[in-house]
């Protein structure tokens, strides 16, 4: 068993796929190198793992219900999925996209640039600048997109990025794309950011990116000493809040109205994929700076415009996102009730500030046995490996939604105290 799933021991970065293939990994002939795609067939991790029973990813969804799907004919309580606020079923999103379809087609064929700028993408970004409490926003095809465009416009060769070693593979990738100097900091650490940006000549151009909510563990960065710092050492500030819009905030505004820091970020970074309830990303900042990333911004410029359908959906999840709180007070009422229920039961999820909540397993191995036991039992989570995490940290990462039932959550916990015990991680009652 130790063999058949053995995994990569990278250096656990938020950069790298959970099966990626580890440079050196095996030394390669140099008539191997040669070969373009040596590296592909040598490639076995995954055929281990579906050997032993235990591949747990591009599981086919025959129907999706929002708090339950269905897999090969059995249905699964889902607590793996982003959709926060239980709206991809909302009657009102649904029929929005449906009536954009009607109205616009299926697609726009062309880049926002040319032709594929509609009345409802001018309205979308109207209300989310409006939203965010910025004089500006830009909407792109997929929240991936919209940090390669922000990052990779708005930093380049003769300035410096300031990234949390956790954030997202789509930060880093904006990142490298941007041709800045690339600084990491350690996880939430701010004496180390603060120390790198003592370093910095004062006339750098700097900006320092974090996740709102990091996507693994669900806690949140610590935005008050990053816009401090960021002051202090004149540095721009820009937050991803994928996982926080919708959820964080009296109003759902996210990371930045958690803390009362509206008015001190300087870009805010977001996607339609989670909260929202169907796909794209936005960018919200200064008039100035939007309009530069609008003009200039490659990932942007070159690549085809939001779906009708999906600007549809997006612009009706924001009406309900701000006429109906009471979908994020359940969603709260839920993650907290769960919280409480794993410690009682001996899981260590107290830090999780989110609606995320990582259940920590250990080895690579035990995870995905631990992975394979849920999905026995018809429970849909996500087997968390490295690199992904530090090697020895693996887990499992639930999400919660506004929709879920009282009777299903009980559930999951029955589940888990009963798998967690036959695993030697609980206490036997």
């Amino acid at each position: 068993m130790r063999t058949a799933i053995r995994m990569c021991r990278l250096r656990p970065s938020a950069a790298g796929p959970p099966l990626a293939a580890a440079a050196g990994d095996r030394r390669l002939s140099e008539a191997d190198r040669l070969d373009l795609f040596e590296k592909c067939r040598r490639f076995d991790r995954a055929d281990e793992l579906r050997r032993a029973g235990l591949y747990p990813y591009f599981l086919p969804i025959e129907e999706n219900l929002t708090e339950e799907v269905v897999i090969d004919g059995r249905r699964f309580i889902m607590i793996g999925s982003n959709n926060y606020l239980g709206l991809t079923h909302h009657p009102a999103v649904k029929k929005a996209s449906m009536d954009a379809i009607e109205r616009y087609g299926t697609g726009c064929t062309g880049s926002r640039f040319l032709n594929g700028t509609l009345d409802i993408h001018v309205e979308l970004e109207r209300r989310l600048a409006a939203f965010f409490r910025k004089e500006a926003c830009i909407t792109v095809s997929t929240g991936f997109q919209a940090n390669l465009t922000a990052i990779s416009t708005l930093a380049g060769k003769n300035d410096v990025i300031l990234c949390d070693r956790e954030n997202h593979a789509s930060i880093f990738d904006g990142c490298r794309l941007s041709f800045a100097e690339l600084r990491k900091f350690r996880h939430s650490d701010m004496e180390d950011l603060e120390r790198q940006l003592k370093s910095l000549p004062p006339d750098a151009g700097k900006l320092i990116v974090t996740d709102g909510v990091f996507s693994m563990k669900g806690d949140l960065c610590d935005l008050p000493s990053i816009v401090r710092l960021a002051r202090e050492h004149g540095a721009r500030v820009m937050v991803d809040d994928a996982h926080g819009v919708g959820v964080l905030g009296a109003n759902g505004r996210g990371t930045c109205e958690h803390f009362g820091l509206e008015d001190e970020v300087d870009v805010v970074v977001g996607t339609f994929s989670k909260s929202f309830a169907c796909l794209g990303g936005f960018v919200a900042a200064k008039a100035d700076v939007v309009d530069y990333v609008k003009h200039t911004g490659r990932p942007l410029i070159f690549s085809a415009s939001m779906t009708p359908a999906s600007a549809a959906c997006a612009l009706a999840a924001l009406d309900v996102i701000e006429s109906e709180p009471v979908r994020r007070e359940r969603l709260w009422n839920h993650v907290e009730r769960m919280q409480k229920a794993f410690v009682a039961l001996g899981y260590d999820v107290a830090a999780s500030r989110s609606a995320i909540l990582p259940i920590p397993i250990g080895g690579d191995p035990e995870t995905f046995r631990f992975w394979r036991s849920l999905h026995d039992e018809g429970v849909f989570a996500n087997p968390v490996v490295s690199p992904a995490v530090p090697p020895g940290e693996g887990m499992i990462r639930t999400s919660y939604m506004a929709t879920h039932t009282d009777e299903e959550l009980d559930r999951v916990l029955d589940v888990f105290a009963r798998i967690g015990r036959e695993a030697g991680l609980l206490r036997v009652a």
